[in-house]
C-alpha cells in the first residue's frame, strides 16, 4: 500500500560541498523530477489540485494516457503503469529507461548544430520517414526530443497519414536541454517496478485491481460543436471513445479500482460521469510558456 506524498530522487553523482567550521561536508543534490516535455493538456499546473483530490492510499498506480508524465513524475510511486497510444512517445520512455546516456548523447550531438529552418525541416523528415517504417529506436526519440524542443510552442501534431508536421518556432537560441531531468525520469524508470505500455486504453486499464489507482487524462470532449480536436495520433479519440472510456471507469468502480478523471466541463461529459462526484476547477490554458488567453474550467471526476 502506497501513501500519497510527492517524492524526491537524489542523484548520488549530483553532490557539492558547504563548507562549516572545521572544514566541509557534501550535501546530496535533490532532484525534483519534472515532467517529459512540452505537451498539450499536460497536467503540470494542476498538480496540486490532482494530488489533493488523490485517494491517501492505494496499490498500484496506472495511467493509461501517460503524455509528459506530469502526474507519475510528481508522485514516483514504487509500482506504475504506464500508457500511451503514441508509439513514438512510448519509445521515448523504453529508450529512457534502458539506455539513458545513450539517448541524452544521440540528443546532445543533433543539438550541438545551429537550428535554422532547413536543419528542422530536414529532421522532422527524418523522423517521419522513421514513422512511417516503424523504426521506434533510440535515434527515434532523439529526433521527437529534438523537435519538440524546436516546434513552434512545443506542439505534437500529427496529420490523418500520421506524419509529425509541427512548424519550426524561428528560434535560433532556445534554452538548454534540461539533460539533468532526462537522467533522473531514467533512473526512477530504470530502479522501480515501472511498466511501459503502447496499447489500447481500455485493454490496458482493465488491468487495474481492486485497490489499484487509474488516472484518466484521455483527449477532452471539444468544449463546442465547431471545435476540431488535433490529436497525438491519427486515430483521433471520437466521442465512442469517450462513452468506451465512461463504461471501463464504471466498470473499475464495480471492481472498487479507485479512478480520477480529468476533462472538459460539457454537457457531455456531465452527463457521462453523472454518477460521481464532480469537481469543477479553473484552468488557464497554455502551451509551451504561451499563453493563448483562453481561460475557462474543467472537471476531474472521481469515485471515491
Amino acid at each position: 500500500m502506497r501513501y500519497r506524498s510527492p517524492k524526491i530522487l537524489q542523484i548520488l553523482s549530483s553532490s557539492f560541498c558547504r563548507p562549516i567550521r572545521g572544514g566541509f561536508f557534501h550535501i546530496k543534490k535533490v532532484i525534483y523530477i519534472k515532467k517529459l516535455l512540452k505537451w498539450f493538456g499536460s497536467k503540470a499546473k494542476l498538480l496540486h489540485t490532482l494530488t489533493s483530490k488523490m485517494p491517501d492510499t492505494y496499490n498500484a498506480f496506472y495511467e493509461p494516457f501517460v503524455g509528459s508524465g506530469a502526474l507519475i513524475f510528481n508522485q514516483e510511486p514504487h509500482h506504475g503503469y504506464i500508457n500511451d497510444l503514441n508509439t513514438a512517445l512510448v519509445n521515448v520512455y523504453i529508450q529512457l529507461k534502458n539506455d539513458p546516456d545513450q539517448l541524452i548523447n544521440e540528443l546532445l550531438d543533433m543539438d550541438s548544430f545551429t537550428c535554422n529552418s532547413d536543419r528542422y525541416y530536414d529532421l522532422r523528415r527524418q523522423y517521419n520517414e522513421k514513422l512511417k517504417t516503424n523504426n521506434y529506436d533510440v535515434e527515434t526519440a532523439a529526433l521527437l526530443l529534438y523537435l519538440n524542443k524546436h516546434c513552434f510552442s512545443g506542439l505534437y501534431r500529427v496529420n490523418k497519414k500520421g506524419e509529425f508536421n509541427a512548424a519550426w518556432n524561428h528560434r535560433i537560441k532556445p534554452d538548454s536541454l534540461d539533460t539533468e531531468n532526462l537522467m533522473a525520469i531514467g533512473k526512477y524508470l530504470s530502479d522501480n517496478d515501472i511498466t511501459i505500455a503502447n496499447e489500447d486504453f481500455e485493454r490496458f486499464a482493465d488491468k487495474a485491481q481492486p485497490g489499484d489507482f487509474v488516472y484518466f487524462d484521455s483527449p477532452y470532449v471539444p468544449e463546442t460543436k465547431t471545435a476540431n480536436f488535433v490529436g497525438y495520433t491519427s486515430a483521433g479519440f471520437s466521442l465512442d471513445d469517450q462513452k468506451r472510456l465512461a463504461k471501463l471507469f464504471q466498470r473499475l468502480t464495480e471492481r472498487k479500482v479507485f479512478c480520477m478523471l480529468s476533462n472538459s466541463d460539457t454537457a457531455i461529459t456531465r452527463s457521462l460521469y453523472a454518477d460521481y462526484r464532480i469537481d469543477k476547477v479553473y484552468v488557464s490554458r497554455s502551451i509551451g510558456g504561451i499563453s493563448n488567453k483562453k481561460i475557462g474550467y474543467e472537471i476531474i471526476v472521481t469515485n471515491y
